[in-house]
């Protein structure tokens, strides 16, 4: 039986439409229609838009935000940040990243995420040793993922070296290494584990430049079946400067001239790009995960991205270190970023009297579908049932319409504005608040205690 959402508005692929019904079964969009009458019985809302897609995160430092805040001997950096994480993600285990994961997905379902594209690398012991169950990991990020509802594309990490020039890896490093054959077996388990999400996705993540050779990158794409490729690259000047010297070779630059990347791929971060990259890059069809909450906290740098979007590039938006989960604040600091370097304001807006939440907030919805390999992308007929209604009463949106309701969604609002999620057509947020979410706090608050006492 079909399932309906009357919606006095609702953002359409054209724009916004009125008195808009969305009809689903199983999940998945059967009907659009606007410009319709209400039926007494039906569910109502006044402002709906589609879910966004997380592009790139690792759930398990959201138990450590907060940890790294502490200044050290020296300058710090994403290197010295990076020693934290290796400390302590020394202690957790499968159950602690359950219930880590199911926290963070929450909070994304909160905010309007509706799909996580999860870039996992912690796949052995605190000693570097397999479990017995290769999977068990993978297994607990897809246990966050059915404790939350969320929709999952898992990127199971290929990470084989400490460096470039085959440098060693280090002690905190040891939870991640595997080897091409080892990274076969631990994809056939994770493809099994995925069996318990609907409209699961398995892609490859070669972690880095720095942490795979030449040969390992074309044997884990060899890999890769139909699922999408995620891959870091030029998120630190210092790796750029260490891929230079030991390829002769930037990373964005050798990935296009070895023709690696194509439509399937996303190129995360990108932050330090030549124009000639980021034109080449803009020509693949790839899509650049951008995450600026994590990237402004790492102190990485500011990607091109107005260059970027001039040339046709796609992005899609990531939460990354999960130190903040906040949709709309990661396409306000994609936007803030670039003012505060360029002294301008509007940067990303596009065409003259265009909206900025708009372009913003449209192309992180089709860039961050074609990331995550999820299929069309917002309330079209074929595409997943994923909705996120919006509180109409919330000061920053009383009395606005259309594309002002995105402006001062990402903008405008102090406090949160999403008050209902479905995702797969199934309703995982009421009220503001995760349906689950006491009992998702309930386990994490027990987790964490454990791990930080």
């Amino acid at each position: 039986m079909d399932q309906t959402l009357f919606c006095d508005a609702a953002l359409l692929p054209g724009g916004w439409a009125r008195r808009v019904r969305l009809s689903w079964r199983d999940g998945v969009f059967v009907a659009v229609a606007a410009g319709v009458r209400a039926a007494a019985d039906e569910a109502r809302t006044a402002l709906a838009v589609p879910g966004l897609g997380n592009v790139h995160s690792h759930a398990f430092q959201r138990a450590m935000a907060g940890l790294a805040e502490r200044r050290g001997a020296g300058e710090d950096s994403f290197w010295t940040w990076r020693e934290v994480m290796y400390r302590f993600l020394a202690r957790l285990g499968p159950d602690d990243v359950a219930a880590v994961a199911a926290q963070a997905y929450a909070e994304m379902l909160e905010t309007g995420f509706t799909r996580v594209g999860e870039f996992h690398y912690l796949h052995h012991d605190p000693a570097g040793r397999p479990y017995a169950n290769l999977a068990a990991m993978a297994e607990a990020v897809v246990a966050g993922a059915c404790a939350s509802g969320i929709g999952l594309t898992l990127l199971p990490c290929f990470y084989a070296q400490g460096g470039f020039d085959a440098a060693p890896p280090s002690p905190g490093q040891a939870r991640f290494l595997t080897t091409p054959d080892g990274f076969a077996a631990l994809l056939a388990a994770s493809r099994q584990a995925l069996r318990a999400v609907p409209g699961a996705v398995l892609g490859v993540a070669p972690h880095s430049l720095r942490a795979v050779t030449e040969a390992q990158l074309r044997a884990v794409l060899a890999l890769r079946g139909a699922g999408p490729v995620h891959i870091h690259a030029a998120e630190q000047v210092a790796e750029v400067e260490a891929c230079l010297a030991a390829t002769g070779q930037r990373p964005v630059e050798w990935l296009l001239n070895q023709g690696f990347i194509d439509a399937a791929w996303c190129v995360v971060h990108a932050t330090h790009m030549t124009r000639a990259e980021t034109l080449a890059l803009a020509g693949t069809g790839a899509t650049a995960g951008f995450c600026p909450i994590t990237e402004a906290s790492l102190g990485d740098g500011v990607a091109p991205v107005p260059e970027f979007l001039a040339s046709g590039g796609r992005f899609g938006i990531g939460t990354d270190s999960n130190v903040q989960i906040d949709a709309a604040g990661e396409l306000r600091q994609l936007e803030y970023a670039q003012r505060l370097a360029l002294r301008r304001r509007n940067v990303l807006a596009g065409a003259a009297a265009s909206s900025t939440g708009m372009r913003l907030f449209q192309a992180a919805l089709d860039g961050g579908a074609r990331a995550l390999g999820s299929g069309p992308a917002g309330f079209v007929a074929g595409a997943v049932a994923d909705i996120v209604t919006l509180d109409a009463t919330h000061p920053a949106l009383v009395g606005k319409t259309e594309d002002e309701v995105l402006d001062s969604l990402i903008f405008g609002a102090s406090r949160p504005v999403v008050a209902e999620v479905w995702c797969r057509g199934r309703q995982r947020v009421r009220g503001g608040r995760h349906v689950d979410g006491e009992a998702i706090g309930a386990a994490y608050a027990r987790a964490l205690r454990r791990l930080l006492t």
